[in-house]
């Protein structure tokens, strides 16, 4: 029998070029360090990023086409000041109360790759 533990990582792809913009996000906005990709890995471009166990992979994917329906949702703790924090740093919050049970938003990396943040109440 197997059991599945944990996601390793998720992918979001992006324009080719993007790894400074990425960091701008992902490091400085979101509090994400990078991490060192693998060197076969890196002359594809993109970059890496971890916060805790959780990792973001950042892929140049070309033709670039933004993902709005598929995405990532990170539960986090003390939603309504991470919720600030992008507003103040001119990141847009969709607001959302379709989930019971949970306060959410919506926002979107800076590619346009929707991205899903909730606290369960």
């Amino acid at each position: 029998m197997y059991r599945f533990r944990a996601i390793d990582h998720i992918q979001l792809a992006a324009p080719k070029g993007c790894e400074n913009q990425a960091r701008g996000f992902f490091i400085d906005i979101l509090g994400f360090e990078e991490m060192e990709k693998p060197t076969e890995l890196k002359k594809r471009g993109g970059v890496w990023f971890r916060n805790g166990n959780i990792q973001i992979h950042i892929g140049v994917e070309e033709p670039f086409a933004p993902a709005k329906k598929a995405h990532p949702a990170f539960e986090v703790e003390n939603i309504e000041a991470l919720k600030k924090h992008l507003i103040a740093s001119g990141v847009e919050v969709i607001e959302d109360d379709n989930l019971p049970g949970a306060n959410r938003f919506y926002t979107a990396d800076p590619f346009g790759n929707r991205i899903e943040v909730l606290e369960w109440i």
